[in-house]
């Protein structure tokens, strides 16, 4: 066993909210106190756990006697030296990491709707202002280390994309989708039934989750202040079990992902939305609620980061290595990088480029096709190929295109909607690494 230094200091931590996470920090700081407190230089005692319901289900290692109902008197105890905030949602969470920075506390907080709010840009500028550390790990990858990868041992890399699945619910979904065959309703229902996903989902498979996490990379890859809202998105919900196979057939798989990239020397791009990814592109291999992130820098070239992206003990462990630095730095007088950020110049969605799948379901008689490909023609974009499956009744056609600019494809949709031989635009998506 790892000896505890004979003569230490002790800090001691409020610890907001007691759910999956919490629940785990708690046991985490309890097992391993005397190797925690070799590692981050004082002893770290639990001064309090803030919960909403002091008879709610918990873990037998949580200690009863450190639970309070009053988040407030917690933060504001002079006691406490560090504050992890781990409720999350925008209030009372905001206000309560405020009231910790304003007094000069570090915080370490888990909250990825926080701080991709303009309340994170406040909350970040708070942090600097009075000299403490305002950490997140946890918020974007749960345990896989890509916050401290970008702000420290990439922090001199020019990086020009950082794209990851950053959402294990949808990333399980998909996967089950394309290994079974399943439809995406019966999916949820078994990711629901798992644990997997909340029974309100809709934060995860529209794309909110990821959403908050890309802003929260715009910043730490890119140096640039972006909103959650400013984030073009688009969920998983329209994906089909026809898409699904379309894409497993043609040498690919559908996921959800995450993109920051440059465009020209100013300009950003910042989505989310789901996407047909080669076989062979490593993103591909990334499957069930695992998450990944594929980074490629001018210097560096590519790398990618792997892990579990949820899940209490994973997420906790993050949150334990956030509050180790914040500890060292504490006690050294010091902070981690903050960068000041700029804003974003965010390029529009119209001038984007990608190659696009796109599936139609039309009239099955003479004609139809050279309708349809007309109205790509007239809007500049080239067709790379075309599957057509009709019963006399009805068809299906599906189109592969090169790359093209979002607006012209938009264009294309819209007048497609206006032929009355066309019944229905099923799925479309944007195809990783297409020329």
């Amino acid at each position: 066993m790892t000896s505890a230094p004979a003569t230490e200091r002790c800090l001691r931590v409020a610890v907001l909210g007691c759910g999956n996470v919490g629940g785990a920090l708690v046991g985490i700081l309890q097992e391993r106190a005397d190797a925690l407190a070799v590692q981050s230089g004082a002893r770290l005692a639990i001064a309090g756990i803030a919960v909403h319901d002091l008879d709610a289900p918990r873990p037998e290692h949580v200690p009863r006697a450190l639970l309070t109902t009053d988040a407030a008197a917690l933060v504001a105890d002079p006691a406490v030296d560090v504050v992890v905030e781990l409720i999350g949602g925008l209030e009372p969470a905001g206000s309560l990491v405020r009231s910790a920075l304003d007094s000069g506390r570090p915080v370490v907080t888990a909250n990825k709707a926080l701080l991709a709010s303009a309340d994170g840009v406040a909350l970040r500028a708070l942090a600097r202002e009075r000299g403490v550390d305002l950490l997140y790990e946890a918020a974007v990858a749960g345990a896989i280390p890509l916050v401290r990868a970008l702000r420290e041992s990439l922090t001199g890399e020019r990086i020009h994309r950082v794209m990851g699945i950053v959402n294990g619910t949808t990333n399980f979904i998909l996967t089950k989708m394309d290994e079974e065959g399943a439809d995406y309703v019966s999916v949820l229902a078994e990711a629901q039934s798992l644990g997997l996903a909340e029974r309100d989902p809709t934060a995860d498979v529209e794309g909110y989750d990821a959403a908050a996490k890309a802003a929260i990379l715009a910043g730490v890859a890119f140096g640039y202040d972006v909103s959650g809202d400013a984030v073009l998105r688009e969920g998983i919900t329209g994906i089909s079990s026809d898409d699904v196979a379309f894409a497993r057939r043609s040498g690919y798989v559908i996921k959800l992902l995450a993109i920051v990239e440059r465009s020209g020397d100013e300009g950003l791009s910042v989505r989310v939305h789901p996407a047909l990814v080669p076989n062979a592109h490593p993103l591909a291999g990334v499957r069930d609620a695992f998450n990944a992130v594929f980074i490629e820098g001018e210097a560096a070239g590519e790398l990618m980061l792997y892990g579990q992206g949820a899940g209490g003990l994973p997420t906790a462990s993050a949150v334990v290595g956030d509050l180790i630095d914040a500890s060292r730095n504490l006690l050294a007088g010091t902070t981690a990088p903050a960068p000041d950020r700029q804003p974003a110049h965010l390029v529009p969605e119209s001038d984007l480029e990608a190659g696009f799948y796109i599936s139609l379901d039309v009239a099955d008689r003479p004609g139809v096709l050279g309708a349809v490909t007309t109205a790509f023609g007239s809007h500049g974009v080239s067709i790379r190929s075309v599957e057509q499956e009709g019963d006399g009744q009805g068809a299906r056609l599906v189109f592969v295109t090169h790359r093209a600019r979002e607006g012209d494809v938009r264009a294309t949709l819209a007048d497609l909607r206006g032929l009355d031989v066309v019944a229905r635009i099923g799925g479309v998506m944007r195809i990783v690494g297409s020329s």
